[in-house]
């Protein structure tokens, strides 16, 4: 039997074969992230007269850059497994080094597939890599927003300090509107009190009546009347707050397409993440892209670690800090999802709140009592994803 162990990289990746002694064939090979490079590599791959039958492979999983290497090894039939050093234990007691070194790597990838004998990594699934294409440019988007929302409360800051005393939420619906054509003082001093309640009214949908109305209209215009914001250079401020709010209109116009998409695929999983409470339709869809197959993991615990949610000990010598710390190593998307879904549940969750409130009452930060059912949260998407069965809350279990 052969073990092949490559090592990626974003441009190039090396390759070296071992046989069941552990003893090095050959020389290892370079060859680039490229068609040309999988050429270079099947030449190798027949060179050495490799075949599924004779042969395993091992990769180093390094961004995303595996994944083109990964596919090209899966229609040759070889049985090929990719290393996450937070899922296997095995790399991760051998993934000690001062230095990087390619061709070592290689070698060592090799030899932890000769000596662990791996499950194969599961091809995934198309609809899974479009989830996790789909989720990854949502969070983009989402950051963009929140970013352009900062910008904007930067600039009304110094041109209509007052503004936010009014609105309880600077981007609802009636606030935007507001802003998009009057978005300075001069501006709504200029509208008549019944007509600007009129509006308010309209944009609420009628929620506000026209007293309630009439008094926000009146409280904006007096607002704008005795504004100590600056007053030069107004136009350009204008300008900047009217542009970036209809950014912030086209990436929540993105934003729904994508959400569609994403459940429409979600939907298509038959998967019971949605039965814990505070995972959201676009929560699971995260979690499904970012965990592909639950196969990869054998223990909830390297689930736990894939996510980053594990704790982090600073130790030296005789040094043992007391505090301890999220890793944050591994997925940052699926460490985000599950945090928010943790922070609901927290609260909502009949099993899981009464675990927080026992964490709180020995005097556990907040911080740390969401994090530990954050934990918590991630074995049981463990669970029901590896047996495709609802989530039923226990309660007395915590």
């Amino acid at each position: 039997m052969f073990y092949l162990g490559i090592d990626v990289g974003k441009r190039n990746h090396e390759a070296g074969l071992i046989n069941d002694k552990g003893e090095s064939i050959g020389k290892s090979l370079k060859f680039a992230n490229s068609k040309a490079g999988s050429e270079k590599l099947l030449t190798f791959i027949n060179q050495f007269h490799l075949t599924p039958d004779n042969s395993v492979v091992g990769l180093e999983a390094t961004g995303h850059y595996w994944l083109s290497i990964f596919s090209f090894l899966h229609k040759l039939g070889f049985k090929t497994t990719v290393f996450n050093p937070l899922q296997s234990d095995a790399l991760r007691h051998f993934y000690i080094r001062k230095t990087k070194n390619d061709t070592k790597d290689a070698y060592l990838i090799a030899q932890v597939i000769r000596m662990d004998s791996p499950d194969e990594t599961p091809f995934m699934e198309e609809d899974l890599l479009r989830l996790r294409n789909l989720e990854r440019l949502r969070y983009s988007f989402v950051d963009q927003s929140s970013d352009l929302k900062r910008k904007i409360i930067s600039l009304l800051d110094q041109v209509f300090p007052e503004y936010e005393q009014v609105f309880s939420d600077i981007f609802g619906k009636s606030s935007t509107e507001i802003l998009l054509h009057s978005p300075l003082p001069e501006d709504l001093i200029e509208i008549e009190t019944e007509k600007l309640a009129s509006l308010l009214n309209h944009l609420s949908k009628g929620r506000l009546g026209e007293s309630r109305a009439h008094d926000k209209a009146t409280l904006l215009k007096d607002n704008a009347s005795n504004t100590f914001g600056i007053s030069i250079g107004t136009d350009v401020f204008k300008l900047q707050i009217q542009l970036l709010l209809e950014q912030i209109s086209l990436i929540e116009q993105h934003l729904n397409q994508i959400e569609t998409v994403m459940i429409e695929i979600s939907n298509r999983q038959e998967h019971f993440l949605t039965t814990i409470t505070g995972i959201s339709d676009v929560t699971a869809c995260v979690i499904l892209g970012e965990v592909g197959s639950i196969q990869r993991f054998d223990r909830p615990e390297q689930l736990v670690a894939f996510a980053g949610l594990d704790a982090s000990v600073h130790q030296s010598g005789d040094f043992n800090s007391s505090r301890t710390r999220l890793s944050k190593r591994g997925s940052p998307y699926l460490r985000r999802a599950i945090w928010q879904a943790a922070f609901v549940a927290s609260f909502h969750d009949p099993a899981l709140s009464l675990h927080y409130q026992r964490l709180r009452q020995r005097g556990k930060p907040h911080g740390t009592a969401v994090g530990a059912v954050a934990r918590k949260l991630t074995h049981i998407i463990f669970a029901i994803l590896r047996d495709n069965k609802p989530y039923e809350p226990r309660p007395n279990i915590y």
